[in-house]
């Protein structure tokens, strides 16, 4: 039996959104013509740019079509940081942000530090954000933790400060109410194939007011903001997953919010501490090992047919301390033993019981190793 317990990387497409990818795929033409068959692929894109603005509360035009989430968060720190870099040269984020936002960090990008329990210190935050900040980026759910984060009273410094405030709602989209417009957000970013769409495509969700520089050289087919040919087959598959995703939000919320404890009940069992928040989101739990290696436990559940994760899947392959749990104060040792175990929409009670089943077989064998 294979247990996938991996979601908050990637979750297997849903159906429809292979309909839909498949049906656009079959469109010959590129948007930016301006013949018949271009005008038809150009119908189809703004379809889906319509269906996915709707899904998320913003309007079409403020729809940003990317490669995924990382390049979302890309323009938004980096376009936003130029754009606003003449009269407002500093940008602030929080420690614990994904890579895309984080990387900002070497660019002189400023940090504001979280509690233990992995939450955005609020009163750091306005130490931080005054008239000269540009950019502030808060995530809205913490992908390796799913820390639930105070983004609006993050927003309301920022407002106050005349910032943009960019989230980065990747791990919220189908697990947490997402409303560009009631959010009062400037910037935000959304990815496909963690509800149910395909790799390959994201979206940044920008203001009409806001415009970000461009990143990248070419045509600038998106708002100007980010060019090349637009992949129309993967735009219409992720506005059919997250039309979808929202829509059963609240059934598929509830329905994970009744397994997560079984899993939090199962990892400490097996002698874990959990790192991830109880009220946090519904499909995240991230659980420390004392003493033995994540990657050492990772193999023997994955032999087991357990697929878990050590936490970001964005670092290409390699294993490293978790730098977000770094940030809540953990020692690197501890940041080295952590796994996350994340679940989705194909996950069922069978899987969690199996999980239930080998997870302190495991442990115990890896303490033995």
């Amino acid at each position: 039996m294979s247990v996938y317990l991996d979601h908050a990387a990637t979750t297997p497409m849903r159906s429809e959104a292979v309909e839909a990818f498949v049906e656009q795929a079959t469109i010959v033409g590129n948007p930016a013509s301006l013949h018949r068959p271009g005008q038809r692929a150009r119908s189809a894109l703004e379809e889906a740019r319509e269906e996915l603005a709707a899904a998320v509360g913003a309007h079409p035009s403020e729809v940003i079509f990317t490669s995924g989430g990382s390049e979302a968060d890309s323009i938004a720190i980096l376009g936003g940081w130029s754009a606003r870099r003449a009269d407002r040269g500093r940008v602030v984020i929080s420690a614990v942000e994904h890579p895309a936002v984080a990387g900002a960090v070497e660019r002189g990008a400023e940090v504001i530090p979280v509690t233990a329990t992995g939450v955005v210190d609020v009163e750091a935050a306005a130490e931080l954000i005054d008239e000269r900040v540009g950019v502030v980026s808060v995530m809205a759910v913490n992908n390796e933790t799913g820390v639930v984060q105070p983004v609006e009273a993050v927003r309301k410094l920022a407002v106050r400060a005349g910032a943009w405030m960019h989230s980065d709602a990747v791990q919220a989209l189908g697990h947490l109410p997402v409303d560009f417009r009631q959010s009062g957000l400037d910037l935000m970013s959304l990815s496909a194939h963690k509800v149910g769409g395909p790799v390959g495509i994201g979206a940044l969700l920008a203001r009409r007011s806001v415009a970000p520089a461009a990143i990248g050289l070419g045509g600038g087919q998106e708002r100007g903001v980010r060019s090349g040919t637009n992949a129309v087959a993967l735009a219409a598959s992720f506005a059919r997953a997250a039309r979808l995703a929202v829509e059963e939000l609240e059934a598929e919320a509830a329905r994970l919010r009744a397994l997560k404890p079984r899993v939090e009940a199962a990892s400490t069992a097996a002698g874990g501490r959990l790192n991830s928040a109880v009220d946090g989101a519904p499909h995240i739990v991230n659980a420390t090992f004392d003493g033995i290696k994540a990657d050492a436990l990772l193999f023997l559940l994955d032999q087991r047919g357990v697929h878990a994760s050590v936490g970001s899947a964005c670092r290409a392959g390699v294993h490293q301390p978790s730098e977000v749990l770094l940030a809540m104060g953990r020692t690197a040792d501890e940041a080295a033993q952590s796994l996350r175990f994340s679940l989705g929409r194909t996950t069922t009670a069978a899987d969690i019981e199996r999980f239930e089943e080998v997870l302190s077989l495991a442990v115990e064998q890896a303490r033995n190793v």
